[in-house]
Parts: structure tokens; sequence; C-alpha cells
């Protein structure tokens, strides 16, 4: 394994554990190393500890080592297959994101940073929980191939994002989590306002 891109790999999983991007055992990061194989936490990764008995080296033809890997190993595979540009993938929950899904089908920044450079994000409906983990694989990869954008938000399961580098990677995923705490917020702020206006005399 590569020092560098471990070293790497443990600064931004902590800075994204940190800004909840990822639970203590939940979630995904990985990194494309040389043509066919690239580098994923385990399952019982932590993200906030990640060292190299964390991480697995995996072809992506299917072999005993992926019964070690995270769950979210086959979506990470196929992503790099099918975008040349993506260099590490994450999945997570952030939970202001996650929750703003849950009431809205667009995510729209009021903040300038996020307008500037999230612009608007559509909220991707996996409808039926039941079988999501049967139809992810191929309908993140359908998603991110079809539209022109490096982030998708799924209702009610959180995020996948790719970027050429982590730095970059880290700066997106904290972005929206921001935005969308800034939503909440101020939709907090609009009906206490609202609320206010009720009383006035």
């Amino acid at each position: 394994m590569k020092k560098n891109i471990l070293l790497e790999l443990q600064k931004i999983s902590l800075a994204m554990f940190r800004k909840n991007f990822f639970g203590i055992f939940q979630g995904s990061i990985s990194a494309k190393l040389e043509e066919g194989h690239f580098l994923i936490n385990k399952k019982e990764a932590i993200f906030d500890d990640l060292n190299e008995d964390s991480l697995i080296t995996l072809y992506h033809k299917r072999d005993y080592r992926w019964n070690g890997a995270s769950i979210d190993a086959f979506i990470h595979s196929l992503l790099y297959q099918n975008l040349p540009n993506a260099k590490y993938i994450a999945y997570g929950m952030p939970p202001f994101t996650t929750a703003y899904t849950l009431s809205y089908d667009k995510i729209v920044p009021k903040d300038y940073f996020g307008s500037r450079i999230l612009g608007a994000l559509d909220v991707y409906n996996p409808k039926d929980y039941d079988n999501w983990y049967e139809r992810a694989d191929v309908e993140i990869n359908r998603y991110f191939r079809e539209n022109d954008t490096k982030i998708m938000v799924i209702k009610g399961y959180g995020v996948y994002a790719y970027e050429r580098n982590l730095q970059s990677l880290s700066k997106m995923t904290a972005l929206l989590e921001n935005t969308c705490k800034i939503l909440y917020f101020n939709s907090l702020l609009e009906g206490s306002r609202q609320t206010q206006n009720l009383f006035e005399i």
C-alpha cells in the first residue's frame, strides 16, 4: 500500500468524520490505484482512526478479499470502471443533508458558497428501500453517467461523491452539509417569524 495514499485517506477520513459525513461504522471511502484495482475501507473500519488494517485492495473481478470489504465496494468498483475522472469516491450519510431529502426533491442553496459552487441539486428517490441494495450499483452508476455532476444526493440514504483529489472531495461534501444546515436553520427562523406575525397587533 502506498504510504502517501494511506496518509491522505487517514487525514481526509478524519476530517469528514468530524463533519458528520461518516458515522463510526457507516460510510465508505476509496482510492483508485493502478488500472484494474482500488483501495477501500473494510466492513468494520472506524473512520476517525483509519489505518493500514482498516483498508483492503480489491481487483474489479471479485475474489475472496471482497468478503472483508465495505458493503459499498461493488458500487465503487462500477463507478471506477465507468467514470474516468473518478480517482476518489466517498459515500456517507450526513444528517442535515439526509434529513433535508426526506421533505424536498431538490436542494436549492440560499448561501453564497452553496449557490456559487454547488448550485441546485436534484434529490434522487430510490423508492423501495427493501430492494435498494440490489439496484443501487446500477442506478448510481447510471445517474452519474447521465448527469453532469460529481455528487449524487439520495433520499433517505445519503450522498455519493467522486473527485480527482481528496481535498476537493472533502470540501464538496462539507459544503453540501453546511448548505443543508443553513437551509434548516433558515426554515426555523422563517417559521418563527411567521408565528410572531400572527400575534402582532
